[in-house]
């Protein structure tokens, strides 16, 4: 007899919820929050469920599963799938916001841009890692940093908060006057949490990067600061200023980058939970804003992740391999639209999706 996981029940009830339920396919949000597990899959999510009973993600009533395959490979990576969700179209192993032909794709945040509505990226990785950097820029190689933050900042992507100072050492050290003038004329730039946070409540700072670490940020069990909720929190204050509208992109690299290390069950469940406290943030927010759509997913799965049983019926979380897998990936969803996310969904369906619901010039 076949015996269903917590987080298989939420999917299989979500299903039949929506078959029940009255449709929302009419209705189209003003702002768009969509969060990344890089790397996470159904069992990442199990153990943070049996960790937390109470998880943020529960509260959303629509959830399925998401195919992470890309324009001419099974098994995915970020760069193609980030590209998917972002523009409808499935890419390349290494691609960012290009198409397989690596000609320029329009992304969410650019539609977003294009209807004047605030925008945002947030990650615990460096902010031109390539799940982040498939909303905001176009290249064929996810390499090509330098370029990436150039079309960050020349756009300008109100909202920059992540790793990734390191770079700010690149540009001075290469004497890229360009790039360092688009910041220094459209951003206020901080490293510091307290800053951050100042900023997130002066209603001057319209344009704020934030970079907290030279690379990828600490990971949760040691503490990152700030946490992806204290940046996800900052990131919706300075948008929410945006009368027409917001589109924001929130990244968790740590459940990706410590998979590919194999490490233990503690640390996946601390960066799954600590995910799912950002999400708790955009949830609240959607509670008092139902103009707001929320949108969970992720790239791919990382690890072949098994949870089998021991002599004693208990968890023994085991690896299959040190990179990513083919494996289905959870979807959720909250708000208006959301029920157009039910169901098993390509990559590139749920870009197409998000576009049509975000896209006002097709009314």
């Amino acid at each position: 007899m076949m015996h269903f996981g917590p987080i298989h029940k939420l999917i299989v009830f979500s299903l039949l919820f929506l078959a029940c339920s009255p449709s929302q396919v009419d209705e189209k949000p003003s702002k768009v929050i969509v969060f990344i597990a890089d790397g996470a899959g159904v069992e990442q999510w199990t153990l943070a469920h049996f960790a937390n009973a109470n998880l943020a993600v529960g509260q959303m009533p629509v959830a399925g599963l998401m195919d992470t395959r890309g324009s001419n490979h099974e098994v995915s990576a970020s760069g193609p799938t980030a590209t998917a969700i972002a523009t409808g179209t499935r890419s390349f192993i290494g691609a960012v916001g290009v198409g397989p032909d690596s000609l320029p794709r329009e992304s969410l945040l650019e539609i977003a841009h294009r209807q004047d509505w605030g925008t945002g990226l947030i990650t615990t990785t460096s902010i031109t890692d390539a799940t982040p950097a498939s909303f905001a820029a176009h290249v064929p190689s996810r390499t090509q940093r330098i370029e990436i933050l150039k079309q960050m900042i020349d756009l300008p992507v109100n909202v920059l908060l992540g790793g990734g100072s390191r770079m700010m050492q690149v540009i001075e050290s290469q004497d890229l006057i360009e790039i360092q003038t688009l910041i220094e004329d459209r951003y206020t730039y901080t490293e510091d949490l307290l800053e951050l946070k100042m900023l997130s409540q002066d209603s001057t700072a319209n344009n704020i990067l934030g970079l907290f670490s030279p690379g990828e940020m600490a990971m949760a069990l040691q503490g990152r600061s700030p946490s992806l909720a204290e940046m996800t929190a900052a990131g919706i204050d300075i948008l929410e200023r945006h009368p027409n509208g917001f589109f924001l992109l929130i990244e968790n690299e740590g459940s990706d980058t410590y998979a590919h290390r194999n490490l233990g069950r503690d640390v996946l469940t601390a960066e799954m939970l600590h995910f799912d406290e950002a999400i708790r943030i955009a949830l609240s927010y959607q509670e008092k804003h139902p103009e707001t759509l929320v949108v969970v997913t992720s790239d791919h799965e990382t690890g072949g992740i098994s949870l089998r049983g021991d002599e004693d019926r208990n968890i023994v979380m085991e690896y299959a391999t040190t990179s990513h897998t083919a494996a289905l990936v959870p979807l959720f969803a909250k708000g208006p639209g959301a029920d157009r996310l039910g169901g098993l969904k390509r990559n590139d369906q749920v870009g197409k999706i998000l576009a049509s619901l975000m896209d006002f010039s097709s009314d």
